[in-house]
C-alpha cells in the first residue's frame, strides 16, 4: 500500500491495512537510523515553512483564527519543537553509562534508547496542528513509524494534513487517517506500541478503555480547570495583559488557558477593572463579538453557563448563536457550585473570585481535580514557593500564563484527571522510546561459589558480597 491518506469514509479493513503497512516499515529497520529521523524532522520544518499560508487558511476556516494567531498558536511552536529535536537528537541517542557496585565488576552497564514501533497520535480540534504534529515530532525523533488521526471537528486542517504530510514525510512510515470517533476506536483496536491523545477528560477515559485490551500504553493530555492565583503585591497591569491575552486567544478554547482567577480581595476590583480595560483594548481591531466557538453543542454549553451562573457579568456576556460567537466575558463572584466553576470552561468566559488568605486560595484549588496548569502572580519568593509547592498541578508558571508549553526543555503533561505522561523535547523522545538496560559481563573470573550445591561457607561469603 503506497498511500498514507484515508478519507472520512475509511472502514476497518483500510485501517487494518494502514497499520499493517506501518508495522512492516518499522520492521524493515529503516526508521531506526539517525539519518531517517533527521530527514523527517527537517522535512517537517520545511512543511511548516512552505505551507504556512495554507495552514493559516485552514485554521481560519475551522476556527476563525487570524494569521497572527495561527502562526503563534500552531506554526511557530511546532517549528520550534522540531528544530529543538534536530539540534539535540544525537545527544539524546547516546548510550547513558551507569555505575556498578563492586560485586558486578568486571563489567559495564548502560541504558540505550530504542524506538517502540508504531505510535498513534490522536489530535484535537482546538490547536489541530501543534497538538497533532507536536507528538509526531517526538515519535519521529524516537525512530517510530506513526499513524496520525486529526480531529474531524477541524475538517479543513484535517484535510490539509492528509494532503501535505505524505508530500514531506516518508509515506510508508507516516500515515494520516481521517475520520470520526468510530475510526479512532477502529485504530485503537489494532493495537499500537503507544498512543498519544489530546482532548477532554471524558473522551480520555474512553481512549484509555479502548487501549486496554491490546495493552497499548497511553499519554493523555486532558486539560482541566487551570487556576490563576494573584497576590496583592502583583503588578496588576502586567497580570491583566497576560491573563487576557491567553484566556481569550482562540475564544478560550485552549487546554492550558486560565479557567478562573483567584485574587486577593484587597485588589480584586482593581484587577477586574484592568482586565476589562485590557480586553477592550485587545479587541479594538477585532470582531466585537469575538472568535468562533467550534460548534453548536459547545456554544449551547457555554451560553448555559452564563444563563445559570449567580455571578455578576462586568464585561461581555453577549452572543450570536447563528455565528457561533460569544463575547469575551468576565464573570465576578460566581457561586463555587455553579456549573461554570465545576466544569472546564473551554470558552471565552473568565470567572474572578476573591480570597482573604493564601491558605484559603491553596485550599480552594486543592479541593478540586488536579489541573493541567496553574499560574501564580506575586513579587514575593516565599509566596511563589508556597503556591508552587503546595498546589498540585501538571505544570506551573510564575508571573506568566502558558509559556511553559513553549519551553521544550520542560516536560508537558497533566496529573490526575488532567492527564498522564508527558512529552516535549527530550521528555517526548524518552516517552516514545524504550529505555533498554544493558549489563555486559566478562567470561572470567567465574566465581564457582554462586553455583549450586551451596555450602554453608559459600552462603556466608555470598551474604557478605550481595
Amino acid at each position: 500500500m503506497s498511500t498514507s491518506h484515508f478519507d472520512q469514509s475509511v472502514e476497518a479493513p483500510a485501517v487494518r491495512a494502514v497499520v499493517a503497512q506501518a508495522r512492516d516499515t518499522f520492521a524493515s529497520g529503516r526508521t531506526r537510523s539517525v539519518q531517517w529521523r533527521t530527514e523527517q524532522l527537517r522535512n517537517l520544518v520545511r512543511l511548516l515553512d512552505e505551507r504556512e499560508e495554507q495552514i493559516a487558511a485552514a485554521l481560519a476556516a475551522d476556527l476563525g483564527r487570524s494569521p497572527a494567531e495561527a502562526w503563534f498558536g500552531d506554526i511557530a511552536s511546532t517549528r520550534g519543537e522540531a528544530v529543538y529535536a534536530l539540534k539535540h537528537l544525537r545527544r539524546w541517542l547516546r548510550k547513558r553509562r551507569q555505575p556498578l557496585s563492586l560485586i558486578q565488576y568486571p563489567g559495564s552497564a548502560w541504558v540505550q534508547y530504542e524506538p517502540l514501533g508504531v505510535v498513534l497520535v490522536i489530535g484535537p480540534w482546538n490547536y489541530p496542528v501543534v497538538l497533532t504534529l507536536g507528538p509526531l515530532i517526538a515519535a519521529l525523533a524516537a525512530g517510530n513509524a506513526a499513524v496520525i488521526k486529526p480531529s474531524e471537528l477541524a475538517p479543513a486542517t484535517s484535510q490539509l494534513l492528509a494532503r501535505i504530510v505524505p508530500e514531506y514525510l516518508d509515506s510508508e512510515a507516516v500515515f494520516v487517517v481521517e475520520g470520526d470517533a468510530a475510526v479512532t476506536q477502529d485504530l485503537l483496536a489494532q493495537g499500537f506500541d503507544h498512543a498519544v491523545f489530546t482532548g477532554g477528560t471524558e473522551v480520555g477515559k474512553k481512549i484509555m478503555a479502548a487501549a486496554a485490551p491490546t495493552l497499548t500504553p497511553v499519554t493523555l493530555e486532558l486539560g482541566g480547570k487551570s487556576p490563576v492565583v494573584v497576590a496583592a503585591d502583583a503588578d496588576l497591569e502586567v497580570v491583566a495583559r497576560r491573563i487576557a491575552w491567553v484566556k481569550f486567544m482562540n475564544s478560550g478554547q485552549t487546554c492550558i488557558a486560565p479557567d478562573y482567577v483567584l485574587v486577593d480581595e484587597r485588589v480584586r476590583d482593581a484587577l477586574v477593572d484592568r482586565l476589562a480595560a485590557t480586553v477592550r483594548e485587545f479587541a479594538e481591531d477585532d470582531d466585537p463579538v469575538g472568535r468562533r466557538i467550534v460548534n453548536e453543542r459547545q456554544f449551547d454549553r457555554l451560553a448555559g453557563y452564563l444563563d445559570r451562573s449567580a455571578g455578576r457579568i462586568v464585561l461581555g456576556g453577549g452572543s450570536q448563536k447563528s455565528q457561533l460567537r460569544i463575547e469575551p466575558t468576565i464573570l465576578v463572584d460566581p457561586d463555587p457550585d455553579d456549573a461554570v466553576m465545576r466544569e472546564e470552561i473551554f470558552g471565552p468566559i473568565l470567572p474572578v473570585l476573591s480570597y482573604t488568605s493564601l491558605d484559603e486560595a491553596i485550599a480552594f484549588v486543592n479541593a478540586r481535580p488536579k489541573p493541567l496548569s496553574a499560574y501564580y502572580f506575586s513579587k514575593s519568593s516565599a509566596v511563589q514557593r508556597r503556591l508552587v509547592d503546595e498546589i498540585a498541578s501538571g505544570g506551573a508558571v510564575v508571573n506568566h500564563i502558558a509559556m511553559h508549553f513553549l519551553v521544550p526543555q520542560l516536560p508537558f503533561g497533566g496529573v490526575g484527571a488532567s492527564g498522564m505522561g508527558a512529552y516535549h523535547g527530550r521528555w517526548g523522545f524518552e516517552a516514545l522510546s524504550h529505555r533498554k538496560p544493558v549489563l555486559k559481563k566478562t567470561f572470567r573470573p567465574d566465581l564457582q561459589l554462586v553455583y549450586p550445591p551451596y555450602t554453608e561457607k559459600a552462603m556466608k561469603i555470598m551474604r557478605r558480597l550481595f
